[in-house]
């Protein structure tokens, strides 16, 4: 009898990189192979599932860009301001989190919800980020 092995699909990211592999595990933990799978393009995904990792990639994106202003932003302010931002921040995130929660729940089950809640997340990272900036170029910290 032919005996099934278990397929794992998992993204690792190797010097900033992200690469799709493919495992195929044996019955046995010490005999697993991974083979590399088809380079992602986030310029042209062709599947539903691409869409979700690449909506994913892009919020992901957004944020590091978010954080990178956000930390220029901190150090320039009195610790008052400082304290005032943080917690603006803090509820900046849960408000974010929330909405596109909810535009994500017009999809609910289906195979888009993660593309809509990753873009709306993606979105708001950016106006976000474009806020903070805005803030870090006046010079009345």
């Amino acid at each position: 009898m032919r005996q099934l092995l278990p397929l794992f699909v998992s993204i690792i990211t190797v010097g900033g990189l992200n690469t799709n592999t493919l495992t195929l595990a044996n019955t046995q933990p010490q005999a697993t192979q991974t083979y590399l799978a088809q380079k992602l393009n986030c310029n042209d995904p062709q599947t539903q599932s691409e869409m979700n990792i690449c909506s994913r990639l892009s919020y992901q994106n957004a944020d590091k860009k978010l954080n990178q202003v956000y930390k220029q932003l901190l150090p320039k302010l009195s610790k008052t301001r400082q304290q005032k931002l943080i917690a603006a921040q803090l509820a900046w995130i849960k408000f974010r989190d929330a909405s596109c929660e909810f535009e994500r729940s017009a999809y609910e089950g289906g195979s888009i919800a993660p593309t809509i809640y990753g873009g709306c997340l993606e979105a708001a990272t950016k106006q976000r980020t474009q806020q903070l900036y805005e803030y870090l170029q006046r010079d009345d910290y």
